[in-house]
Parts: structure tokens; C-alpha cells; sequence
């Protein structure tokens, strides 16, 4: 994993308006279930579906790497996919609002991609 692969999911976010997007280096963290974290958030729940769609789409055809497992997308609150060593979170905003992720994990380094608004 190198850090092009978290930029090709972050451009993939901004191009479908995700919002406020911030990936979490969590290597640091012996606990952590993954490498990385990558986070976002939109305001409705085709718009969460479409950034993940999109990630999914840009994975396989600019890093030829497909989704391993995905949850969420039959109530699109909160879709998670998960390539292994990173971890995608697409909040609908009320949700990362509530479950405030980032908070979570406090102790990784984290990288603002801007706000994609």
C-alpha cells in the first residue's frame, strides 16, 4: 500500500462532493484493524452511495484493486468498503456527527484532503 492508492480514494470522494475528507494512519496503533482509515461525508444517501461507487470504480481501474467486503449500502447511513489495509468510512453527515470517528482514534496521524465542497 503507498499513499497514491489513499489519494486515488480521496480524489474519488471530492469528485462525488464527499466532504470534510481525512484519512487516519493507524500502523502506530497496535490495536488497529487496518493500515488506514479514510473518511468521509455527504448529505444524502445517493450521494453516499455515489462516492462509493466511485471508489470502487477507481480502485480497480487506476490501482486494479477490488473491494474485499462492503456494508451499508442498504440503508446508505454509513458505508464502509475494506481493502485489507485500508478502511473506507462514508458517513451520511448526521451519522459522522454522531459517531465521530476521528475522535475514536485520536492517537493516528491524520491527513486533511480539504473539504471537497
Amino acid at each position: 500500500m503507498n499513499n497514491s492508492e489513499l489519494q486515488v480514494i480521496a480524489d474519488a470522494m471530492a469528485e462525488k462532493k464527499g466532504k470534510n475528507i481525512v484519512s487516519l494512519d493507524l500502523k502506530s496503533i497496535g490495536t488497529a484493524i487496518s493500515d488506514y482509515f479514510i473518511v468521509c461525508n455527504a448529505d444524502s444517501t445517493t450521494n453516499v452511495v455515489a462516492i462509493a461507487d466511485n471508489i470502487e470504480d477507481r480502485m480497480v481501474e487506476i490501482c486494479g484493486r477490488k473491494v474485499l467486503r462492503s456494508q451499508g449500502r442498504e440503508n446508505a447511513f454509513w458505508i464502509i468498503l475494506d481493502y485489507g489495509d485500508i478502511v473506507v468510512h462514508i458517513f451520511q453527515t448526521p451519522m459522522r456527527e454522531f459517531y465521530r470517528l476521528e475522535d475514536l482514534w485520536a492517537d493516528a496521524e491524520r491527513t486533511d484532503y480539504g473539504s471537497g465542497e
